[in-house]
C-alpha cells in the first residue's frame, strides 16, 4: 500500500474543524494525532528499508475534540524538561531544544515514526550468547540482565523503551522464576515483544503476551492440558485468572472514569471456563535444531524462546466455555476459541479505564483525577479514527492532558509521583551519556541496590500495587494512592543513596565497566550556582526550590574551585552536585 493510499483511508474532519485546528497551531490538539498516521504508515511498510520516511502528518481530531489541548508547546525549558521526563527517561539540553523547536504533538509524531532500534535478541547474539560456551554458568544466569540494561541505558528510541518499561509493569512476567537454560533468550524475546508493540495496538499486544513462552512458563499456560475425568485433572486457572484481574479488566466493574461500580467484574465460573481456552499450548520446538558444543555434545537452539507457543490439539479442551457473557461452543478449534477470548477481553468496557489509570500512574501522577482517566479511556476506546486500543493515542492523551502539562499541578500536594528507583538510575545514565567500556553492560540484577531491576518483579503483582496507600501518612488520611512507596523503607532509601554516590563517582559493573561523561557539567564547575541550576533543570525539570538550591550551592562553595583546581577537585564538585540533586525530595517526587 502506498503512503498516499494510507492517508486517503483516514477520516477527514469537516472543513470548519480543519480550520479550527490550523488556528490552534497546526494540529497541536491531536490526541490521536500523528499517532494514527504514523501507525498506519508503519503497518503498511512506510519508512522502512531504503525508502525515505514519509512526511509527518498530524491528523486533526473530530470537531468535538478541537481545542482539547490547552498547552500545545513548551513555553520554557522547564516545561520541555517536564514533558520529556514523563515521555522518556532524560531531558538533556539537546533534547530540551528539540522539544522547544516543535509542538508536543509533532515531537510525539516523530517518536512514533522512529524505527525500533537494535533488539535485545540481536544483542545476545552479538555478545556470543547464541551458542553455549565453556563458561556455561555465566551464559545461563547473566546475559538477560545485561541485555536489558544495554537497552534501557543507551541507544535510540528512548520513548518507545520508556513505554515498554511501563508495559512490563502491567503485563508482568518475571525472569526471577524462569529456568536458567533458556531464561536469557526468552526474556530478550519478551522485552523485544513489548518494545515492538509499544506503539501498536493493545489487542495485538494482549495476544502476543498470551502466547509468549516467557508468559507461558510464568503463569502456567505452557503445558496446560485439558480436563480428564478419569484422573480429576482440570485446566490450570492461573493465566485465566490473572489475564482478567491484572492484564485487562480488574476485579470490579468500572465507570469510564475508573471509579468502581461496586460489583465484581468476573466470577469463579468465568475463570474456570476461560481456562479451557488456554489449554494445549507449549514451547514450539518443531525445528528440532541442535548445535555442536565447543566441549563436545550438542545443545538445543533457543529459537523456541522467540516463537509464539504452538498448539497440540489433542491437549486442548473441546468443552463449551462461557465467560464474561461470551460463548465458545463445544468443539470450537483452538485458534478460534483464542480469538473469541481475546476479543471478549479486549472489548470489555473496563479495559480502557483500567489500563489508562495505571499507565497515567507510571508516567505522570499517582492520583489522576477521574476526569483525566476518562479522557484517556475515551482515546483507548476510539483514537479519533474509529480504532480501539491504539497505544499511540493512549500515550498522546496521557502526555498532552491538562493534568500532565498544566502548571497548576506543580503546586498541588496530591499531584505527581515518586520516581521509581530504576527509572532514576536510567535517567542518570542517559543524562550523562553513560557507556560500557566493552559493550557488555555487566550489571545484571540491581535489585539489592535499587529495590528494583527490570523484569525482576517478585510476583505477578509487580513491584507495587496500583492501589497501594502508605499507612499512617497524610496520604492515607486523604485516601490517596502512592504505588511506588510500597518499596520505600529505611533499607531501600539508604541503599539508593549509597548506590548512587558510588555510581556517580566511579561508575559500576565489573571493573567499573559502565561510566558517565560529565564534560558538560565540568564546563560549569567553577560556578556552583550555574552548575546546580543546570542539574536542577536536566534532572528535575526545574522543580527544585530556591531554598534547596541555595543549600546545595553553599555546600559546594565550602571548597573553592577555580580554573586552576585539580581534576580531582573539579570532578568531586560535579559528583557532589549530581548526588545532592538526585537525593533531594523535590527530585524524588516527580511532577
Amino acid at each position: 500500500m502506498r503512503d498516499s493510499e494510507v492517508l486517503d483511508t483516514l477520516p477527514q474532519p469537516p472543513a470548519t474543524a480543519r480550520e479550527d485546528v490550523q488556528q490552534a497551531g497546526a494540529g497541536t490538539t491531536a490526541v490521536a494525532a500523528a499517532a494514527s498516521a504514523a501507525a498506519l504508515l508503519a503497518a503498511c511498510g512506510g519508512g522502512t528499508g531504503s525508502i525515505d520516511p514519509p512526511p509527518l502528518v498530524v491528523v486533526p481530531l473530530p470537531a468535538e475534540q478541537v481545542g482539547a489541548v490547552r498547552f500545545a508547546r513548551a513555553s520554557s525549558d522547564e516545561d520541555a524538561a517536564r514533558f520529556l521526563q514523563q515521555a522518556q527517561f532524560s531531558s538533556t539540553r539537546d533534547e530540551i531544544n528539540a522539544v522547544r523547536g516543535d509542538s508536543y504533538a509533532m515531537w510525539l509524531a516523530r517518536q512514533y515514526q522512529t524505527p525500533q532500534g537494535p533488539t535485545g535478541w540481536s544483542w545476545l547474539e552479538s555478545q556470543g550468547y547464541g551458542i553455549v560456551d565453556s563458561n556455561e554458568w555465566y551464559f545461563r544466569t547473566q546475559p538477560a540482565g545485561n541485555m536489558l540494561w544495554s537497552q534501557l541505558l543507551s541507544g535510540p528510541d528512548p520513548m518507545r523503551k520508556r513505554m515498554a518499561l511501563a508495559l512490563s509493569e502491567f503485563f508482568v512476567s518475571s525472569m526471577s522464576s524462569a529456568e536458567f537454560t533458556w531464561r536469557s533468550h526468552a526474556y530478550a524475546s519478551w522485552w523485544d515483544m513489548l518494545v515492538r508493540n509499544a506503539f501498536g495496538n493493545y489487542r495485538q499486544l494482549l495476544e502476543d503476551v498470551t502466547l509468549h513462552p516467557a508468559m507461558g512458563y510464568f503463569l502456567n499456560t505452557k503445558g496446560n492440558r485439558k480436563e480428564d475425568t478419569r484422573t480429576g485433572r482440570v485446566p490450570d486457572e492461573n493465566y485465566s485468572r490473572e489475564v482478567m484481574q491484572l492484564f485487562t479488566i480488574g476485579l470490579v466493574n468500572l465507570n469510564l472514569d475508573g471509579t468502581s461500580q461496586g460489583t465484581p467484574s468476573y466470577t469463579e465460573d468465568d475463570v474456570s471456563n476461560l481456562a479451557r481456552v488456554f489449554t494445549g499450548y507449549d514451547f514450539d520446538r518443531s525445528d528440532g535444531v541442535r548445535l555442536n558444543r565447543p566441549n563436545g555434545g550438542t545443545i538445543e537452539t533457543k529459537d523456541f524462546a522467540r516463537k509464539p507457543m504452538s498448539l497440540k490439539a489433542s491437549d486442548h479442551s473441546t468443552l463449551e466455555a462461557r465467560f464474561l457473557g461470551a460463548v465458545v461452543p463445544a468443539n470450537t478449534p483452538a485458534p478460534e476459541a483464542l480469538r473469541i477470548a481475546m476479543d471478549t477481553l479486549f472489548n470489555h468496557p473496563n479495559v480502557g479505564p483500567f489500563f489508562a489509570r495505571q499507565m497515567i500512574q507510571r508516567l505522570v501522577t499517582s492520583n489522576p483525577s477521574p476526569a483525566y482517566v476518562a479522557r484517556v479511556a475515551r482515546r483507548f476506546n476510539d483514537n479519533g479514527a474509529g480504532i480501539r486500543g491504539d497505544l499511540q493515542a493512549v500515550w498522546t492523551a496521557i502526555l498532552l492532558d491538562d493534568e500532565a502539562r498544566g502548571p497548576d499541578n506543580l503546586s498541588a500536594p496530591s499531584a505527581g509521583k515518586l520516581r521509581e528507583p530504576m527509572v532514576r538510575f536510567i535517567q542518570w545514565a542517559r543524562t550523562f551519556s553513560a557507556s560500557s567500556s566493552n559493550g557488555r553492560w555487566l550489571l545484571d540484577d540491581l535489585s539489592g541496590s535499587l529495590g528494583q531491576s527490570p523484569l525482576r518483579s517478585p510476583s505477578v503483582f509487580n513491584f507495587f500495587r496500583p492501589g497501594y496507600v502508605p499507612p499512617s501518612t497524610s496520604l492515607a488520611q486523604a485516601g490517596a494512592t502512592a504505588p511506588e512507596f510500597q518499596i520505600v523503607n529505611e533499607t531501600t532509601v539508604g541503599a539508593y543513596l549509597n548506590f548512587m554516590q558510588s555510581t556517580i563517582e566511579r561508575g559500576l559493573g565489573t571493573s567499573n565497566n559502565v561510566t558517565a561523561n560529565y564534560s558538560r557539567e565540568l564546563a560549569l564547575v567553577t560556578d556552583a550556582r550555574a552548575l546546580v541550576d543546570h542539574l536542577c533543570l536536566t534532572l528535575a525539570a526545574g522543580q527544585v526550590s530556591d531554598a534547596s538550591r541555595t543549600i546545595m550551592v553553599n555546600a559546594l562553595n565550602a571548597r573553592a574551585i577555580t580554573a586552576n583546581s585539580s581534576a580531582t577537585d573539579r570532578n568531586r564538585r560535579v559528583w557532589a552536585a549530581v548526588l545532592m540533586v538526585m537525593g533531594c525530595p523535590e527530585y524524588l517526587v516527580q511532577k
